[in-house]
C-alpha cells in the first residue's frame, strides 16, 4: 500500500532527528538529502518547520541545523524513570567507552526489535547499524531477550506469524527457537547475532524489568573475528545495569533543601 503524505511526513521528520548523533552534531539541508535520498526542496520547507516549531536552531553563518533541548525532552516525562532521568544514556555512553564496543539499546515494536540507541565503539565497527534500524525478534540475540518476557502462548502466535510471513529461506525451527527464548530467560541474558543487516556477534541483556513498563535490552556488538571474554562482557553488563540504572544515586542521594512547614 503507498505511503500517505502525511505518514511521509511523518518518517521524514523521524529521518532528519536520527541523522544527528556522536557523529553528526550538525547537518545542512544538503546533508539530509543525500542521507535520505529526499528532494531538496521539500527537505529545505521541513527543516526550516522544525525551526519554527523549535526542534531545531539553525546557524545562519554556516546554514547548518543542530537539535534543540526541546527535540531531547519531547515524550520524556512520560517514560519510565531511567529513561526520562537520562540513566538509559547513561549506560549506553559508559558501556561503549568502558569496553570500546559498539552498545545499543533495542525495544520492541510489533514483531520486531529496534535499535533505538546506537553509539559506535572505539573500533569503529559494525558501519551498517544505526538508530531507528528494525529487524524481526528471531533474528537477534537482543530480539530473544524480549520475546523471553512475553506470556507463552502470545509467543507462540507471534513466532509461527514470522515463519508465516517470512521467505522459505529466512524460516527457523519453532522448537528450536522456543528453546533459545527459553535459554536466555533461565540465564538472564543472549550471546548471539547483532542482526539488523550485520555479520557481527553480540551479548546483550534485559534491563530490570517488572512488566509493567515496555522491556529493554541492552547488548555489546563485536566482529565474529575478534577476540572477545563473552563472560566478561556479560559481567560487565550486568555490573554497569546495576550501577547506572538499579542504583545510580549510591555516591550522593538527592539533598533536600526545602522542608515541611511546622
Amino acid at each position: 500500500m503507498p505511503e500517505s503524505n502525511k505518514a511521509k511526513t511523518a518518517r521524514r521528520v523521524i529521518e532528519v532527528l536520527e541523522y544527528f548523533d556522536e557523529q553528526h552534531t550538525h547537518a545542512t539541508v544538503m546533508d539530509i538529502v543525500r542521507r535520505y535520498k529526499r528532494p531538496q526542496s521539500s527537505t529545505s520547507e521541513l527543516l526550516a518547520s522544525l525551526v519554527d516549531m523549535g526542534i531545531l536552531y539553525k546557524d545562519s553563518n554556516s546554514r547548518s541545523y543542530t537539535p534543540t533541548p526541546r527535540a531531547a525532552l519531547l515524550g520524556s516525562l512520560s517514560q519510565p524513570r531511567p529513561v526520562r532521568e537520562g540513566r538509559v544514556t547513561v549506560l549506553v555512553d559508559t558501556l561503549s567507552a568502558q569496553t570500546g564496543l559498539g552498545t545499543a539499546l533495542f525495544g520492541m515494536v510489533g514483531l520486531n526489535a529496534q535499535l533505538f540507541r546506537w553509539r559506535t565503539g572505539a573500533n569503529r565497527i559494525s558501519s551498517e547499524l544505526s538508530s531507528g534500524l528494525l529487524d524481526r525478534l528471531c533474528d537477534t540475540a537482543a530480539g530473544w531477550l524480549l520475546l523471553s518476557t512475553i506470556a507463552p502462548q502470545r509467543r507462540e502466535g507471534m513466532l509461527r506469524r514470522m515463519n508465516a510471513e517470512a521467505a522459505a529461506d529466512a524460516r527457523f525451527s519453532h522448537a528450536e527457537m522456543i528453546d533459545r527464548i527459553e535459554q536466555c530467560a533461565r540465564l538472564g541474558y543472549a550471546i548471539g547475532p547483532a542482526g539488523f543487516g550485520s555479520k557481527d556477534m553480540m551479548c546483550a541483556v534485559l534491563l530490570p524489568w517488572d512488566g509493567k513498563e515496555r522491556p529493554l535490552v541492552v547488548g555489546l556488538v563485536y566482529q565474529p573475528g575478534q577476540r572477545v571474554d563473552n563472560d566478561a562482557l556479560i559481567a560487565a553488563l550486568h555490573f554497569s545495569v546495576h550501577r547506572c540504572i538499579e542504583h545510580p544515586y549510591q555516591d550522593g542521594e538527592v539533598v533536600h533543601l526545602v522542608s515541611d512547614a511546622a
